[in-house]
């Protein structure tokens, strides 16, 4: 039989801390300094606008640049699929914490805003001084010739293509919604008989002007990204799970230089063992508070 002094000692747990004492350290950490906002999809989920790897997000598998360019057929489906997301994504808002950062950067409390979002609520909201790191899904650029036209633009030629295609295919039904202008379609068929637009100046190949994955983030966009987090005192990570490296760059770097990161975040990022301070909590509402309480340089 085992005695008791065998047994391991009981430990009591710790009680969790407030969501409002985490955000009260990282006001602390913040304060008086200017510091660098590095956005993701959890911010646009208050949007509308779902999100790749949050929790409960349904699993995806994006496109790649090479399956966009290898095949005729892929850039079918995507196109059909787009024309879909598109019409959802052009509907949507700004919300709270886009607005929370429009605040932070005009009261100068930033020294610049680098979002993965290609929604391009930042810019609606107010904000100025944005490097949109994976590009703009409100543009659509020629793979051979560089000239880029308004995705506007390219919806009404879509429709004329394709004039009873939205109808069938909402009625065909949607499964869901992609942060990235995305939807997907049941009705195979439906996306067979879809008709793709080429550049109306050279003939080209169209492409929406955001980085898919697979592809680099041109260097001028992170040379911008890399000289705000250099001008900041610490960098604030909100709503991003941080899995790809083209924003977990920015946090290794401000790491590396020996400045605080403060992640906001609901679920675990790929720099949480880099974070000062890691807050789980909604984005929209944590980004609201500090923009109050946060004070003025």
């Amino acid at each position: 039989m085992t005695g008791f002094a065998s047994l391991p000692p009981v430990v009591a747990a710790e009680p969790a801390r407030s969501e409002l004492e985490v955000l009260r350290e990282i006001h602390d950490v913040l304060a008086g300094e200017r510091f660098a906002l590095l956005t993701g999809a959890g911010l646009s989920t208050d949007s509308g606008i779902p999100d790749y790897r949050g929790p409960g997000a349904a699993p995806r598998a994006p496109m790649t640049y090479q399956e966009f360019i290898g095949e005729p057929e892929n850039r079918r489906r995507y196109w059909a699929r787009n024309h879909i997301g598109w019409s959802h994504l052009r509907r949507a808002d700004p919300n709270d914490g886009h607005a929370a950062a429009a605040r932070l950067e005009h009261r100068g409390l930033l020294t610049g805003l680098i979002t993965q979002n290609v929604d391009r609520l930042h810019e609606d909201a107010g904000s100025v001084n944005v490097v949109d790191l994976h590009g703009r899904f409100d543009q659509v650029v020629c793979l051979a010739c560089q000239r880029r036209y308004s995705r506007s633009l390219l919806a009404g030629v879509l429709e004329e293509l394709n004039p009873d295609f939205l109808t069938e295919a909402l009625a065909a039904g949607v499964v869901e919604m992609a942060p990235d202008a995305d939807a997907t379609v049941e009705d195979s068929e439906l996306i067979a008989g879809f008709v793709v637009a080429n550049c109306p100046a050279c003939g080209g190949t169209l492409k929406p002007d955001f980085v898919y994955f697979g592809e680099n983030v041109p260097k001028d966009r992170v040379e911008r990204s890399y000289a705000m987090v250099d001008a900041a005192a610490a960098l604030l990570v909100a709503g991003s799970s941080l899995t790809v490296m083209s924003g977990l760059r920015f946090v290794r770097h401000a790491a590396k230089q020996g400045k605080a990161v403060v992640i906001i975040n609901r679920g675990q990022t790929r720099g949480d063992d880099l974070a000062t301070i890691k807050l789980e909590a909604g984005v929209s509402e944590s980004l609201t508070w500090l923009a109050v309480e946060l004070p003025s340089l």
